[in-house]
C-alpha cells in the first residue's frame, strides 16, 4: 500500500481530538477509510486479486465493528465521523 506519511499525518490532524491524540477510534475509523478506498481503486485495474480482497474484507469489518463501539460509547462524534467520511448509515 503506498499510504505516505505526510497523507496519515494529514489524516491524523483532521480527526485527534487532542495534540498527541494519534490511537483514537475516530483516527482508527479514518485510517481505515482511507485504506479501503485505495484497495477500491486498486480492484478496479486488478479484477482478480482476490487475496488483497480478502484484507479488504477485514478492514471493512474492523472499521464497523469501531463504528458500532463509537455509537454505543459517544453517538455525537458517531454522527460526526460518518458526515466527514461520507460514510453511509
Amino acid at each position: 500500500m503506498t499510504f505516505t506519511s505526510e497523507q496519515k499525518q494529514t489524516i491524523i490532524k483532521n480527526f485527534q481530538s487532542h495534540e498527541k491524540d494519534t490511537g483514537s477510534t475516530e483516527v482508527q475509523i479514518a485510517l481505515l477509510t482511507e485504506r479501503i478506498l485505495y484497495l477500491t481503486e486498486h480492484f478496479k485495474a486488478h479484477k482478480k486479486d482476490f487475496h488483497s480482497r480478502r484484507g479488504l474484507l477485514k478492514l471493512v469489518n474492523q472499521r464497523r465493528k469501531l463504528l458500532d463501539y463509537l455509537k454505543q460509547k459517544n453517538a455525537e462524534s458517531y454522527k460526526k465521523i460518518l458526515k466527514d467520511l461520507n460514510l453511509r448509515k
